[in-house]
């Protein structure tokens, strides 16, 4: 398991820094020398033998205020567990809404989404510190501790700074019955090194499974699943451990301008680097992208390369001859378009080719975001539909020359991007979602002409979600073809060798390919 820090504690003017007592601190944030005195400020002796470092010892003397950076991301684990909540919708908002700075929202992001992303791990390291079951202490108080261990066990944070400022934050937030308990807890966990606490933990284990889901932070189900996926795709399982450590990185935000409609000038001059697999794309270098106003115009986006290449992929790709309609414009669909990252790169290449783009997004929540993302392409090119997509099939066959089916999936191939996710899925979740994936390819399939050609694409590996689904698709018809999705990511790739195919699906890779696991299908229906 990685982690990535700044040595910050948070601080901001007037408040205490992540510094503990000691190197000129008084503890309430003012320099000035240290009392060396054995009395307190009310004037009673605390300590008759050697100078006691309150610090490491007396949660009584700590701060009793929160630091912004730490409050953050304790909010952000509270409305994840409280409200099932997704923390990189929260994290955003409660940034702004404690105005951190650039540098304390990029400690907040790690300290939160590094919490989450450990949790499995971090919880089996307090398991052996805490003197009760983990499901008997206050959810509450369970989310501070994690947040503490986090800092100790894998951030640039030292110990007496992450020590008083956890405590810090439990007494503003929690109260100061638990300070106590969370002091003698992270005390405990000082003790070893997160690779000493795994070397603990691995010790009492024999299964290979277990051992790699404590020291990749990671459901055991998960890494079977993992394994299970990388064998169907064609990559040796011994993959596993730089999977699940791509997997634990913190990523990189992917930015995409718009073809035709955005540049990534203004990006560029704020310190992103141009992308390496993909036309138009480029690595920020975080911060507010909201400053930017190509981003406030709709004209780059935030959008993972991996999407970047399948929705370039799809619009690529070479149709079959259908006869005279061949001449007209191209009609596409975008059967499950919500939240409208992979429809907006669509709309631009539509609008670049003369095709007409149509959304479809059941949810109409969803379909308004899917507007908002559409609104910077001209609105000649595109029409949103609310709707089942089950439906579109049989009220529009044969009409479309290229559809994109990004079905509704276990999201395991973006679990770098959605730390929580991890904890969320279970097995049964691609059980339920099997019938929905299957009945949505086969609408696409009814939806699309002769000669044209569906992407049926998912943000995950597992075989029952990506080739299962499109073996049973094509064991039913006939008059179906496979094109090489492999070659086809070749085509539109900077390296032009990605190395993602395998017998005729792609699978991209976040170990290999630095994206979220993306799966490529391209089904052509034969003319």
């Amino acid at each position: 398991m990685s982690g990535s820090g700044t040595n910050s504690g948070g601080a901001q003017q007037g408040r205490p820094s992540g510094r503990g007592r000691g190197a000129g601190q008084n503890g309430r944030g003012q320099g000035g020398p240290r009392d060396n005195s054995r009395r307190d400020a009310q004037g009673r002796e605390r300590n008759r033998g050697p100078q006691r470092n309150f610090t490491e010892n007396a949660p009584a003397q700590r701060t009793r205020r929160a630091d912004p950076a730490r409050l953050v991301a304790f909010e952000v684990l509270r409305a994840v567990a409280q409200e099932d909540a997704y923390a990189n919708l929260v994290l955003p908002a409660r940034i702004r809404q404690h105005r951190l700075d650039k540098r304390d929202a990029g400690f907040a992001t790690e300290l939160s989404c590094g919490a989450l992303r450990g949790q499995g791990t971090y919880d089996a390291v307090l398991a052996r510190c805490v003197d009760r079951p983990l499901d008997q202490l206050d959810p509450a108080v369970l989310d501070a501790l994690r947040i503490g261990v986090h800092q100790l066990l894998a951030m640039r944070v030292p110990a007496h700074a992450a020590l008083d400022q956890t405590v810090g934050l439990a007494r503003a937030v929690i109260g100061a019955g638990p300070s106590a308990l969370i002091n003698a807890v992270l005390r405990k966990v000082s003790a070893h090194s997160l690779d000493e606490w795994l070397d603990v933990l691995a010790a009492d284990e024999t299964d290979e499974t277990r051992i790699a889901s404590l020291r990749h932070a990671h459901p055991e189900w998960i890494v079977r699943a993992m394994r299970q996926a990388l064998v169907a795709h064609g990559r040796p399982v011994g993959e596993i451990n730089a999977l699940l450590e791509a997997d634990n990185a913190a990523p990189v935000v992917n930015l995409v301008a718009l073809p035709g409609l955005g540049n990534l000038d203004e990006a560029l001059e704020d310190g992103a680097t141009p992308g390496e697999l993909v036309e138009g794309s480029a690595l920020s270098s975080g911060g507010d992208l909201g400053r930017l106003s190509s981003v406030r115009a709709g004209t780059t986006r935030v959008q993972d390369v991996g999407s970047q290449l399948v929705a370039r992929a799809m619009a690529a790709v070479e149709l079959g001859t259908a006869g005279p309609d061949d001449a007209a414009p191209e009609a596409w669909l975008d059967l499950c378009a919500g939240p409208g990252g992979k429809a907006a790169l669509l709309g631009a290449l539509a609008r670049e080719r003369g095709a007409t783009l149509l959304a479809n997004e059941p949810a109409p929540h969803r379909a308004k975001l899917v507007k908002q993302a559409l609104s910077a392409v001209p609105e000649d090119t595109w029409q949103v539909r609310t709707g089942d997509g089950r439906e579109v099939g049989a009220e529009h066959p044969g009409s479309f020359d290229r559809v994109l089916v990004d079905v509704p999936c276990s999201g395991l191939g973006a679990l770098r991007r959605r730390p929580e996710s991890r904890w969320r899925r279970s097995p049964k979740d691609l059980a339920d979602l099997g019938p929905l994936q299957r009945d949505l390819l086969s609408s696409a399939l009814a939806a699309v002409r002769p000669g044209g050609v569906v992407a049926y694409v998912t943000c995950s590996p597992h075989p029952a979600e990506t080739t299962a689904v499109v073996s049973d698709a094509l064991r039913k018809r006939d008059d179906l073809e496979l094109l090489d999705a492999g070659a086809a990511l070749d085509a539109v790739s900077l390296t032009g060798n990605l190395g993602a195919g395998h017998e005729m699906t792609a699978q991209l890779w976040p170990h290999l390919h630095s994206t979220d696991a993306m799966f490529l299908a391209l089904i052509r229906k034969k003319a």
